[in-house]
């Protein structure tokens, strides 16, 4: 729980001092530097559920949302809620197709500054984290983590629907969709909406009427890979 609270804390840290459209964002020891001094000032108010102290009573009420699971910050677009209003304003660009965070070497832009962090490994091609079991490498530590699972099997998320258990906090969420029937993509230009972002990409090249994956045989173009991969069953059976 503490652990989860400290995430959030730094999260906001980053929000505050570096998640800035258009500036390239610092590193994560920089950023956890200004995190921990803040963690060090003097703590003079307690929740009274675990003891965790605080610097101010804002703090105190945030935190104990945790204990009784109140979640104050509605989406008005999808119903989803949220603890904080961070996590709603970070959320409602999926609605809103803002994506502030560009990146300075190809001008690709993303919803959120951690995925800018993500795709600028892409950039500098380093991958220092490598598993000990099959020598793969990865950019990040948490993705190093993740993959590490496939060899331990270790599948701790568990959905308590179907019971169907994931490696991943997000692969669980994003499946619950299943269930809720929860669609929070929607296409900027028609009312169709999907679960999944993925599937809403594909769908938007029907506006844009671009059709990237063509088939080597007849030369018909497709705006999804897996159609390609069907159409092209069409030729194995010629």
């Amino acid at each position: 729980m503490e652990e989860s609270e400290e995430s959030e804390e730094l999260s906001e840290v980053e929000e505050e001092h570096h998640d800035k459209p258009g500036e390239k964002p610092l590193s994560r020891s920089k950023t956890k530097n200004k995190f921990l001094k803040k963690r060090k000032a003097n703590k003079s108010i307690t929740c009274t559920q675990c003891g965790k102290s605080f610097t101010n009573k804002h703090s105190l009420e945030r935190h104990i949302r945790v204990h009784t699971g109140e979640k104050p910050f509605k989406c008005d677009q999808c119903g989803k809620s949220f603890t904080n209003k961070h996590s709603l304003t970070a959320h409602m660009r999926i609605h809103t197709g803002e994506k502030p965070f560009k990146c300075d070497q190809c001008s690709k832009t993303f919803h959120w500054s951690s995925d800018l962090k993500k795709h600028l490994a892409v950039h500098t091609k380093e991958k220092p984290h490598s598993c000990s079991e099959c020598g793969k490498s990865f950019s990040l530590l948490q993705s190093l983590h993740v993959h590490q699972k496939t060899h331990t099997g270790v599948r701790e998320h568990l959905c308590f629907e179907c019971e169907k258990t994931f490696t991943t906090a997000s692969s669980l969420e994003l499946h619950q969709r299943i269930h809720t029937g929860e669609k929070p993509y929607k296409c900027l230009h028609c009312d169709k909406t999907s679960s999944q972002l993925g599937n809403l990409k594909v769908h938007e090249k029907i506006h844009s009427r671009e059709k990237p994956h063509t088939c080597d045989q007849c030369g018909k173009s497709f705006t999804a890979k897996s159609h390609l991969k069907i159409h092209m069953k069409i030729h194995t059976v010629e």
